[in-house]
This record gives C-alpha cells, structure tokens and sequence, in this order.
C-alpha cells in the first residue's frame, strides 16, 4: 500500500461514531485517515481498527464499518485490523463472507497484524516509533524480554523522538513489557555491552525514564497522604474531588496542604480546587 501512496496528501480525520448492530453499542472508529494516490487526483480512506480481545463477530463488524465509511465519506476504503491480544494464537480470519449455494453475494477482505503470531526480530531494521510499541505484544520468549525492551529504547534513541512520543511507547512497554528486578538486571548488563556514544543516548533515556517513574512515585504517595488528612480533617468527600486532586502538580499538592490547615468545610475545598486545580 505504502507504494501507491502519496506521503504529502495524509489527512487525519475526525473519528466517527457509529452504533455496533452487532453488538448494540456505540463505536468510534480508532483511526481513519485519508490520502491520495501517488501521481493521482483520486484519494482513498484507511481505516485502522485496533482490536484487544477475539471477537466471533469481528469481521462483520468491520465490513459495517467500511460500508458506513464507505457511504459517508463516497471514497474507496482499505480496511486494516491490529489484533493485540495474547490468545488465541491461531490465525484470525481476514475475510467476511455471505454466501448461499448458488451464489456468493460478499467476499469482504481486510488486512490483518495478528501481533501475537509476528517475530519482534522481524521489526528491529524498521525504525518507526509504531513498530517499537507494537513490539511489545508480538511473540517475545521470556527470556527475550529484557532484549525486547533494550531495542525499544535504541529505538527512540534512533529516531530522536520527542517527549509525547517517548510516553507512548513507555506506556505500551509498562503495560505489556515490565521488567521484573531480575529482567532489569539482565536489560542493564545488556546496556553496557553497547558500543558508545550509542550506550550514552540509551542510558540517558532510561535515566529519565526511572527520575520520571521515582517522582511520580513520590507524588502519588503524597497525594495519598493528603487525602487521607483531608478526610481526617473535612470528612469523607467525593470521588469527584478526589480526581481532581490526584490531578494536582507536585506545587499544587503543596499548596494545598497549605490552605487545608484553614478550611473549615468542604466548600471551602471546592472553591479552592474551582481556582487552581
């Protein structure tokens, strides 16, 4: 698909919502993109759809999808699924189909990334800040874990990515890719080995990540402090309220355990979150 297409034409849309008949629920599209054919006026729409859990009715799903998109947008649409679920491991159809013994009335195709059938190994020579995140669901033997996590990092020392996208991939490997202690053992030994200024760029990343993951370490203990002295002082309040304070910055927390020594109520709290939080 990537030879056909026109790079300097890609649009990223709104996401639809549409109503599942399949399911009964409301759904939005994860990702709809629209772009032009290479050398051509004509454009086209790729509907990406990430799917988390087996779902028998998947495909019929998806074909509703490119219909409606289908119908809305008057374009041709390249449908594409993302399976990331650890199991079943079988291969997962790629086809919906309504057919009757004389005759076969549709013959629905889609591509499919079944993660958990592709070799991480395969990807390591494709530096792109979506295949170091994906990596983290493909097939990863046990004790290739910590290697796993080590080329996501050279990844991104690689690209030089920016900060929103170094949290992206760190989120998907601290879901699906924690080390344990003895893993990160491994990961560190495996650090050193690398060559400079290569070994630099990569421990320079990881450094940040372990201030980042140790300050937010803190500020969650301090959050929990605080509310448990707030529901001392104020009684119990509203989960509400206790959103908005964990959402609170290190310098909002301390200002806040500041003015509760003067709140009296729990009006007083909502005034004071109605102003800073």
């Amino acid at each position: 698909m990537l030879a056909y297409i026109d790079p300097s034409s890609i649009e990223f849309l709104d996401k639809e919502i549409f109503t599942d008949v399949t399911g009964g629920d409301r759904h939005e599209v994860d990702l709809l993109v629209k772009v032009r054919f290479k050398g051509q006026d004509v454009c086209f729409l790729i509907h990406i759809e990430n799917q988390a859990s087996a779902q028998s009715e998947f495909g019929a799903r998806l074909f509703f999808y490119f219909a409606r998109l289908h119908e809305s947008h008057r374009l041709p649409v390249y449908p594409i699924a993302i399976l990331s679920y650890d199991s079943p491991r079988r291969p997962e159809p790629d086809h919906y189909d309504v057919t009757f013994p004389d005759q076969t009335v549709l013959n629905f195709r889609f591509r499919v990334m079944q993660l958990n059938r592709m070799n991480w190994r395969e990807f390591l020579r494709k530096p792109n800040p979506a295949v170091a995140a994906l990596m983290t669901k493909m097939q990863i033997a046990p004790e290739d874990r910590p290697k796993v996590a080590l080329e996501c990092v050279r990844m991104i020392a690689t690209l030089k990515l920016d900060p929103a996208r170094q949290t992206l991939i760190r989120s998907f490997m601290d879901a699906y890719l924690r080390l344990s202690r003895e893993e990160e053992a491994v990961y560190n030994r495996q650090v050193e080995a690398i060559a400079e200024p290569e070994r630099k760029a990569v421990m320079q990343i990881t450094n940040q990540w372990a201030e980042r993951a140790k300050e937010l370490g803190i500020q969650l203990g301090e959050t929990a402090m605080l509310l448990r002295v707030i529901a001392r002082k104020l009684g119990p309040i509203p989960s509400a309220l206790q959103d908005q304070i964990a959402n609170l910055s290190q310098e909002k927390l301390e200002q806040l355990g500041d003015a509760l020594l003067d709140f009296a109520g729990t009006e007083q709290l909502h005034q004071w979150l109605a102003k800073h939080a």
